[in-house]
């Protein structure tokens, strides 16, 4: 399936601990520009891909949240298939370091020939993590949750920048490879003018995403959240459970939709959804959803399928 944005994310799987016939365990890719991010991926995340029309040897990087299974022992088919398709790429896998013996087996669960070129990240603390060279020029960083076990939410910010003006350049006379220039080197001499790309250009605010996976609420989830366009985040128990949710490290969708209000997300993406709650497929599981999160969140909403495309909001 062809991307319908160069910025999107793709649903892989949307159920919590125990998969359904319907919802896959978790699985979420990021397509932005040249970079493609798997998020926790989940059992069964290898055949949502092919799905997908994701291809292994797409990806540039790995981040994982923690490693319940539900988010992680997919990994182990990812990497093998990363290894059978030939990627000649380095791939980064990020997770909480304490994770690490985890991560380790499931990269070598099984026999076959090694041929994948991985580079684990363990984290330790809050922070920006390490790019490797032909990564964006994009900032990822983490954040420490409060799940039951160790667990990091993750952040994507792209640098701001300038657009051209289109009444701006025409009142300057620009036009054709003269703009190219202007681009290319800041400052033009025209017609005994001097003309700076500031003149001609109004800021343009970098796009940013959050993924907020297992977690209670807590100051990290609506930091990370703070103003991007795009927030997938964990909505594993409707409001009437929300004493579940508080024993078990999960928001309900009702709080997940007011730290998204709190921190004027532009697009909320509801997702990992526990099996407690009966899905027929006629929608009704969704509106149930989407109405406790309209009490506290009236910007734009994806109550998450598997396999669904959600574009990342363009900037105006």
């Amino acid at each position: 399936m062809p991307r319908t944005s160069a910025r999107e994310l793709v649903v892989l799987g949307t159920a919590s601990q125990v998969p359904t016939k319907r919802r896959n365990h978790n699985g979420y890719v990021l397509h932005w520009d040249d970079e493609t991010i798997l998020f926790d991926p989940g059992e069964g995340t290898q055949r949502q891909m092919t799905h997908a029309g994701v291809a292994a040897s797409d990806l540039t990087r790995i981040a994982i949240t923690h490693l319940h299974g539900d988010h992680s022992l997919g990994l182990a088919g990812v990497v093998q298939r990363i290894s059978l398709d030939g990627s000649p790429r380095v791939v980064p896998i990020s997770f909480p370091a304490s994770g690490e013996q985890w991560v380790r087996n499931l990269c070598d669960s099984t026999a076959f020939h090694h041929r994948e070129q991985l580079a684990l990240q363990g984290l330790t603390s809050d922070g920006t993590l390490d790019r490797l060279p032909g990564e964006s020029g994009t900032t990822l960083t983490a954040r420490r949750l409060d799940h039951t076990i160790e667990a990091y939410g993750y952040r994507l910010d792209e640098p701001d920048a300038r657009s051209f003006d289109t009444t701006k350049l025409t009142e300057a006379g620009l036009s054709g490879p003269a703009v190219g220039r202007l681009q290319r080197d800041g400052v033009i001499e025209l017609d005994g003018r001097v003309v700076r790309l500031a003149d001609v250009t109004v800021p343009r605010p970098g796009q940013s995403m959050a993924f907020v996976m297992d977690t209670r609420s807590c100051d990290a989830a609506g930091e990370l959240a703070d103003g991007v366009d795009l927030l997938v985040i964990e909505s594993t128990f409707l409001d009437t459970d929300r004493h579940l949710a508080a024993e078990y490290g999960h928001l309900t969708a009702l709080r997940a939709a007011e730290i998204a209000a709190a921190a004027d997300v532009r697009h909320l993406v509801l997702t990992h959804f526990s099996q407690r709650y009966p899905d027929s497929g006629d929608g009704e599981f969704e509106r149930v959803f989407e109405a406790e999160a309209r009490k506290a969140y009236d910007g734009q909403l994806t109550i998450a399928r598997d396999l669904d495309r959600v574009p990342v909001p363009p900037r105006g």
